[in-house]
Parts: structure tokens; sequence; C-alpha cells
């Protein structure tokens, strides 16, 4: 997470519901649901959504005891905290601000510092969710310190001073909040790209459309864009929804002066990002809380959410790159034979017949396209698998001229034969020190799933891809991290919002995980011996895993066997 950091229908038909749902003046959210009335919070809540009745103050209480209890009360956010709020003085009450931050513990205990009347509420911190929803997830032993002040009031203690936020038990956690992706737009708005949020469950429609006014989240600062211009702002205090319509009322200077192809675009925004509310069918955008109509005249398609790759795989087969589909093998059309380069670990373009592998020994990149021979990108100690991006772009990380860590991309398709090969270095300081063990890049292009190790412990990251105005990628953002215990050497997208890891073994059992963005533990597979590759298509039903028996396929909790033969398959990207 710094964000948590977190599958939906095809992107075929989630194009065709847009296309055919998108109306003149407001925004159909693509999916069936039921109209009625609502107030401004109701909006998205499900009907069995949790309230917590915490205790009021108690007469007599001492300090330790109105700490525990004010955080405690924090799971009351009925009546915008007001029990909460009991246990502070009046002018506490008046300047606390509970929405600005939610930590979650694991344990708490309060502790008593040098300074009278002055105590530290010491947690075992899970995660920490700031004001806009964005989560930043913490490994065990993690400790914060929150400093509170507590005086005597008519003689019952309470909490004169306190930091901005509320701090709650990690099951109450689970059960209040939940992920909700948001979505904006790759630089070229062509696909929806998710940011997955986490929300009090009864205030998600208001939330989403203040985290999408305030812009994506770090590791997607750069990557993406938003159809709303920066400095839009919400002119209400909520977004009403009435008779299933979410109205959303912006700054009436920027809606206005904006074209119809951008407001057009807002309103596929906040549609997409509303989707899994059920109480909200389409969005209206509205300047001054008068109607701002919205013409689709056809000029804006809908952008493409999670991203299917095709159905086939490139593998190995006899020293030669072959096609792997419904359990068979065939040539790949047009590529000359490459058996005497050892391949290894190929890739191909989801979008072209280029192809790219490595050498046996993992130290030598090769492209190759139809009508061309192989050629030789890089070479270097070790490298990762290559992985293709937008705009063919084909990226491998490896150790430089110097030891150092690199991200490396090269752009060979179109590139006429003995010309020199569009290629970018990238070094980001997030990497130094680190070796990566895996590079993927993600469906639409815009994020990688990085796997790096140091010092024998692993993490697995998520970043986002920042290009120039023509694509060429220009930098990798800070990213994301996805908690595990595992230390993986191994991992594909399996979702827009999903990857599957795991430790490869040629000799152990070998169990991979599932981690999401939208999920805060991993997700456990099946253990399977010996499985020393992995590979996803569209979903978590299409994950495949090769061993010295072969292939073998996902199958409910277990794995059904495919072909033996080909190795190293992978799906296109």
């Amino acid at each position: 997470m710094t964000g948590i950091t977190r599958r939906f229908g095809t992107a075929a038909a989630a194009l065709m519901t847009v296309l055919l749902l998108l109306l003149t003046s407001c925004a159909q959210i693509p999916r069936s649901g039921p109209v009625g009335k609502s107030t401004d919070e109701s909006a998205g809540k499900p009907n069995n959504a949790p309230v917590f009745f915490p205790v009021a103050p108690r007469e007599g209480a001492g300090p330790e005891s109105v700490i525990e209890d004010f955080y405690l009360a924090g799971s009351g956010y009925e009546d915008d905290y007001a029990v909460a709020r009991e246990y502070l003085t009046q002018a506490a009450s008046v300047a606390w601000k509970p929405d600005q931050r939610t930590l979650v513990f694991r344990s708490t205990k309060v502790v008593r510092t040098g300074v009278e009347n002055v105590y530290n509420y010491e947690l075992d911190v899970a995660y920490s969710v700031d004001a806009d929803g964005i989560a930043t997830q913490f490994p065990e032993g993690t400790k914060e310190k929150i400093p509170v002040t507590l005086t005597q009031v008519d003689g019952q203690w309470r909490i004169s001073a306190i930091p901005d936020g509320i701090a709650i038990p990690e099951q109450t956690f689970k059960v209040i909040y939940g992920a909700y992706p948001i979505y904006f737009y790759d630089p070229g708005f062509t696909y929806a790209v998710p940011d997955v949020r986490w929300f009090n469950k009864k205030k998600t429609v208001k939330a989403m459309t203040s985290a999408l006014l305030s812009g994506p989240a770090p590791y997607l600062k750069g990557a993406v864009v938003s159809a709303f211009p920066s400095g839009m702002k919400l002119t209400r205090e909520s977004v009403p929804v009435v008779s299933g319509a979410a109205q959303v009322d912006l700054s009436a200077k920027e809606l206005v002066e904006a074209s119809n192809e951008d407001r057009l675009r807002m309103q596929t925004q906040l549609a997409l990002s509303f989707r899994g509310q059920p109480d909200v069918v389409n969005v209206e955008l509205r300047a001054n809380q008068d109607l701002v109509r919205v013409e689709d005249n056809g000029s804006v398609l809908p952008p493409v959410r999670d991203k299917n790759v095709p159905a086939r795989q490139i593998a190995v087969n006899d020293g030669q790159l072959v096609r792997y589909e419904n359990n068979r093998i065939s040539p790949l059309p047009d590529i000359q034979p490459v058996g005497a380069l050892g391949p290894a670990s190929p890739a191909e373009s989801p979008i072209s017949q280029s192809a790219a592998f490595l050498n046996g020994s993992r130290t030598t990149l090769y492209s190759i396209v139809p009508g061309q021979p192989a050629r030789a990108l890089t070479t270097r100690s070790t490298l990762t698998r290559p992985s293709f991006g937008q705009q063919d772009w084909v990226w491998t990380a490896g150790p430089g001229a110097n030891g150092a860590t690199e991200v490396l991309a090269y752009r060979p398709t179109g590139i006429p034969e003995g010309a020199n090969i569009p290629t970018v270095t990238l070094a980001p300081a997030w990497l130094a020190g680190r070796t990566v063990k895996e590079f993927r890049i993600s469906r639409e292009g815009v994020r990688a799933l990085v796997i790096s190790e140091q010092n024998g412990k692993t993490r697995v990251q998520v970043t986002g891809i920042v290009r120039t105005a023509d694509g060429t990628p220009r930098d990798l953002t800070a990213p994301t991290t996805l908690l595990t215990d595992r230390d993986p050497d191994r991992g594909v997208w399996v979702s827009d919002t999903t990857v599957a890891v795991m430790k490869a073994s040629a000799t152990d059992n070998v169990t991979p995980e599932l981690l999401s963005l939208a999920a805060s533990q991993p997700q456990q597979l099946a253990p399977w011996p010996g499985l020393t590759a992995i590979s996803a298509g569209n979903g978590p039903e299409e994950i495949f895993g090769q061993s010295a028996d072969g292939i073998f396929q996902r199958l409910g909790n277990g794995w059904s066997p495919q072909l033996k033969g080909p190795v190293d398959p992978s799906f296109p990207g």
C-alpha cells in the first residue's frame, strides 16, 4: 500500500457497457442497480452497514481509562463522533478533526511521560489511512506514540490536547472501512487506472469525489492524469444522491469553462469510481446546484477498464519459441529460428508480433520481429525476464557497469534491421542497493510490479511509469509496497488490482499467493511441488505454474496437469 494497496469484467464488456450507458446530461453507472431517494451520505452504504455504540465517559475514570475509552469511541462515527467528543474539553472538541487520519492498531497501551498530565498512547500500527483514503501498511512491531494531554473539568478527567485523527482496532477497521477503487486515466485517456482507497463504508460517495479532486496517490502521480483540473473543488459538503443520481456540485468557473470533452471525461471518471455503490445509478455534474449539460457526441471513447490479455502464451519448446494455447503448441508466425541462442523466459507483445527473450544464462536480452533475425539488446551479469508495455517498449532490469541496479526499456518494433533501437536507462533512487528479481508491466502499461531483494529480504512493490509527451519512459515513481512474509522472487499481474507471487523452488513445495491493492492480507493458493515459473491470464482462474513435471493450471483449491514439454510460458505483456 502507500495505498493498500489493491477484478472486474472484461475490458470489452466495460467498453460496451459505458458506451451504452453514458447519456446526455448524466453519466450512467456501468451496472444495474436500484433507483430510489437517498440522503446525502447514505449512498453506497450496504443494508447491514455497521453502527457502533461506544461507551460515554464514566464517572471518576482515571486518565489512562479516559484515553483508552476515547480511542475505543473512535469506532462510533455517528453524528460526527459525538460520543468520542464527550471525552474532550470544549475547546479540544471544536478543534479535533477525526477524519484527517485513521491509525489501525494491533495492540495498544497507555504510557506515562515525564510531563505532568501528558501520556503517550502507544500503538502497534497495522495501517495508517489519510484523509483521502490513501493507506500505508506496516509490518508487525511498527510502533507509534500519540501524545495526549489531560485536564480536569468539574472534577472529571478530559482530554485537552490530542492530534487530529482516530485510532481503532484492526478488526474494527475491517468492519467499518472498505477498499474502493477510484479511477484516473493513462495520459492518452485510453485506459482507466484504479487507485485503491480505504473509506468509511457510510461515507463513500463524498469521500470518493473528494479523493478524485485531490488527485492520484503518490505512487501514481506523474503516471496518470485526471479530467478534473487542479484547484477544482466541491462546493457543497456532501454529494446528494437523489433518485439514483449522484449530484456532484463543482466549482462553477472551472466546470463551465471546461470543454464538453473534458466534462464528459469528468463524468465518466466519477461513474467508474461509483460503480460499486448500490444506491448510485448515474452521475450529474452541477455548478451552483444547477445541472450542467454534457453532450455525448461520440467524440470521446470511454476508457478500457481491467484490460484483457490475449488467451495465448509464448513458451520455449525444443529450443524454439512457440505459441501455447488450449493446451497445444504451434509455431510463432513468421518468427525465424532462435535455437542457437538458447532462448529462455520469453515475452510477447500484446499489440504486435514482436517477442523478446533471454539466453539460457539470463545475461543477454534479445528481441525479434517477424521477418528479421533476433538482435541482442543488452548483455549484463544477470537480467530479469522481459515484459512488454505501451508502444511495444520491452523492459528488463539488471546491474549497470558500476554494479548499480538499472531498469532498461527498448523499442525495437518498427526499427529497420541494423538501425539504432530507442533505449532508456532508469536508475530510481528507491532501487539503490537492491537486486531486481522481477519487473512486470501492468496490462494498461501505466504501472510495473517490481520484486527486489536486499540482504536476503524481499519487497513486492508497484511503481508508476512516467513518460514524456511522445510516450518515451522518463522515470519511475516512488512505489507502494504490498506486504508478504514469503520473500517471493516471481510475480505476474492477474488483474488491474491483483498480482500473483511465489518463491520458486525446483525441490520444495511452493505456495503462490495473491496480493491485492484492495486487500490487507495475502490469499494463499494451493501448494505444489517444484514450481519454478508462474504466469497469469485474465483473473485468478487463469494462473499457470510450471515444474519439471510440466505445466499446471490452477483449478479450485488445486492444480490441474496440462501439457508437458513447453517451458517458461508467459501471456502477452
